[in-house]
């Protein structure tokens, strides 16, 4: 468990270079300035801010092959989390924000743009304009309930795909409302950072009502 911003650092610190680590700072920094603009996350989370978003970004990598790579689907990215997080930790990830709020959009360019990140791509449009392709993983933090996140981007998932969905402390709940085949693709991992809260990792192309 990581129970407070010291913790966070130190996990951020052992998962990651001098390198890497300047470049989470930047984005820290980044994110205090941008949240006086619009609100990208709650103001009152920004005193946890390595421990309620980059850490809590961060391990998610827990749950995917780090060897892998490939292209990584990151719905509803809003502040950059945890897109922004895995794109600088794992360069050889291309990641895609999907973010259809204007002025989000405009800054997930910008702060990719600051912290030289030529791996990430922002789709300023909302997931049904996105074009169908297959993705290696789909994260998702805050992005919509789990039957209606699966309905629209399991046209992304291939049998191989990973599932990386941080759903709080509605992550059992909202699984066992879905179907036997979803219940068995899914299971539940406990978060890092939030004793309450649970992470839905799976593998494969849900199977829905």
């Amino acid at each position: 468990m990581i129970p407070d911003e010291e913790a966070a650092r130190a996990y951020c610190n052992s998962r990651c270079g001098p390198d890497k680590t300047a470049q989470l700072e930047r984005l820290v920094d980044l994110l205090h300035d941008q949240n006086q603009r619009q609100n990208l996350v709650a103001g009152a989370s920004l005193s946890q801010v390595w421990r309620r978003h980059i850490a809590d970004s961060l391990q998610l990598l827990e749950h995917v092959p780090r060897e892998t790579g490939g292209e990584w689907l990151d719905l509803g990215s809003g502040g950059g989390f945890p897109g922004l997080v895995v794109a600088i930790v794992e360069p050889q990830w291309n990641v895609t924000l999907v973010e259809s709020r204007r002025l989000r959009a405009e800054w997930l360019v910008q702060a990719a743009d600051l912290i030289s990140l030529g791996n990430v791509q922002v789709q300023a449009v909302k997931l049904e304009r996105v074009p169908s392709r297959p993705v290696v993983v789909i994260s998702a933090r805050a992005f919509a309930p789990l039957d209606r996140l699966l309905a629209l981007s399991r046209r992304f998932s291939t049998p191989d795909t990973v599932w990386v969905l941080p759903k709080g402390r509605s992550a059992r709940d909202e699984l066992q409302a879905q179907t036997p085949w979803v219940r068995r693709m899914f299971h539940v991992e406990p978060s890092l950072t939030d004793a309450d809260a649970g992470i839905l990792v799976g593998r494969g192309v849900p199977v829905l009502r």
